[in-house]
């Protein structure tokens, strides 16, 4: 029986049958290589040490796996996670400065500004407007914990719903804005520029979010060409190969085309108590068992009210992945990522298993 990783992807295709292989084939392309070194003599103990043999690295098998609808694509290589990396503060230093409490979010009503409609008090967090935009709605929702990796499934809910009531409040100010993004940057390696935990989100006019929009408008073509739903073929793929797990009627999925290391896509018909409960098991999974310290999540969904473009198959869209270790000065992110296609040292069937188990329900008691 084939292995079940990344490496030997093109074998797991072509085990499936006939439908689901044709399939595949109308959104994946998979094509794998051989990347061959010869070690100078003066660095084979160096190789040794650092990537536990010589034959690990003289012959490395590569897979690149492209999304022809969206043109996503990820290049795959988990010898990568070994390469050497200059590291600064040793990881307890770090947690123990992430526990600090004192900055401006520590204080929101007397540090931040608010909205032109006010704030939106949660139960957990309350909201602020965001000093320097990127749009004309351009809003946070700060926690009341300080430590952005200290969450409970209570506050990761009120943490949406807050988001969601700032949205139709900004709506109520200005109509014509209604195309809604959520982003959660969690610690410096994500883009956050405060420890303090906190959500932005935006509410912008005239069309979604360059990326939001191309993806709706992929799956609106793909339907055109195939008369099939884009997203319900993209679960039955991932389903197909192992790499789904579900949560109520949320659809959760370890991404083939990975943005960057551990990518999860979470699909739901709307932001629901499912859809809340299974971000944060995703996030717990991230935290406490895949030992992430920095992720960036983001979520997409319809417009607010109505609008002429087709949005009708377009369902909630939950993206996770982890930002990389908080002690490396090395970027995750270069010009292959920027220009060209991912690279990926993570492998998505071994976080398909990390998640499976995190939201798989609990055992039964057993009887005594």
């Amino acid at each position: 029986m084939t292995d079940k990783s990344i490496a030997n992807l093109d074998a797991l295709v072509q085990a499936l049958p006939e439908a689901s292989r044709e399939r595949v084939s109308r959104i994946y392309r998979i094509d794998t290589s051989t990347g061959e070194i010869k070690p100078a003599p003066p660095m084979r103990d160096w190789i040794r040490r650092q990537f536990g043999s010589l034959e690990a690295v003289q012959k490395q098998r590569i897979v690149k796996v492209t999304n022809l609808i969206t043109l996503e694509g990820s290049l795959f290589n988990e010898l990568r996670a070994s390469r050497p990396m200059e590291a600064g503060s040793n990881e307890e230093s770090l947690l123990e400065e992430i526990n600090q409490p004192g900055d401006l979010f520590c204080s929101p009503l007397d540090n931040t500004p608010e909205d032109v409609f006010g704030r939106v008090r949660g139960k957990h967090c309350v909201t602020a407007s965001n000093v320097a935009k990127c749009d004309g709605f351009h809003g946070l929702v700060i926690f009341d914990q300080h430590n952005p990796l200290r969450f409970s499934a209570e506050q990761v809910a009120d943490y949406f719903d807050t988001a969601l009531q700032w949205a139709r409040m900004a709506h109520c100010a200005d109509a014509e804005a209604r195309y809604f993004f959520l982003l959660w940057n969690c610690l410096w390696r994500s883009g956050a520029s405060i420890l303090h935990g906190h959500i932005q989100m935006t509410l912008s006019r005239g069309i979604h979010y360059a990326r939001v929009e191309h993806l709706r408008r992929a799956a609106l073509l793909y339907r055109i060409a195939h008369a099939s739903d884009y997203f319900g073929d993209l679960f039955a793929i991932h389903d197909d190969l192992g790499l789904t797990a579900r949560h109520g009627q949320t659809r959760i999925l370890s991404h083939l085309t990975p943005t960057k290391e551990k990518e999860v896509l979470l699909l739901s018909k709307c932001l629901d108590d499912d859809l809340k409960m299974a971000v944060y098991r995703i996030l717990s999974c991230f935290v406490q068992q895949l030992g992430v310290r920095s992720f960036n999540l983001a979520l997409y969904m319809r417009p607010i009210d109505s609008v002429p473009e087709d949005w009708q198959d377009f369902p909630m869209v939950v993206r996770i992945v982890d930002r990389g270790d908080l002690r490396s000065k090395t970027a995750d992110i270069g010009a292959m990522e920027l220009y060209a296609s991912s690279v990926i040292s993570s492998d998505p069937f071994a976080v398909a298993r990390a998640v499976q188990a995190a939201v798989a329900p609990a055992a039964p008691p057993t009887a005594g």
